[in-house]
């Protein structure tokens, strides 16, 4: 089975929604399954058909957590050091704007843009791996290419 690279925070969020979902989650939506079948016939009751379809989603959201920690593969970005690797924030300026911008290369299942954190499988995060401060790169994306000059690594 293919490990699955993630950080330290990535594991942990995951645990986290892991935990909320087993202990919070499951029970309100098995308590909500038993209130809708008190009211009744089934087959007309929609209460029952939601919590129903709601629990399937759980469950399903559930075992695929569990898959992922068991595939887990944590690095600590702490430990890392030199050219860009998994774990690495970097800070890129774009050559065409001036504007700079950070990322973090992270796991698939942690990545979220908005927040910096950059999925390892994406065109920017495959185009900055094996780079160091001071190279140059190009990237296409869906937006139409870029280029980007490495002005900082860090490892924390």
């Amino acid at each position: 089975m293919e490990k699955i690279p993630m950080t330290r925070a990535g594991n942990t969020a995951l645990e986290k929604e892991l935990k909320t979902l087993k202990s919070e989650e499951r029970p309100a939506i098995i308590a909500a399954i038993s209130e809708a079948r008190e009211h009744g016939d089934l087959s007309e009751n929609a209460e029952y058909h939601s919590a129903r379809e709601k629990q399937s989603f759980i469950e399903g959201r559930i075992k695929e957590i569990e898959g992922i920690l068991s595939r887990a593969d944590v690095i600590d970005p702490k430990t890392l050091s030199g050219s860009i690797k998994f774990g690495a924030t970097v800070t890129v300026v774009d050559e065409d704007t001036d504007e700079e911008k950070t990322w973090q290369i992270v796991g698939e299942h942690e990545a979220n843009i908005e927040k910096g954190l950059l999925n390892v499988k994406s065109p920017i995060a495959r185009a900055l791996i094996g780079k160091d401060e001071g190279d140059s790169v190009e990237v296409r994306t869906p937006g139409g290419e870029k280029s980007y000059e490495i002005i900082k690594i860090d490892y924390v």
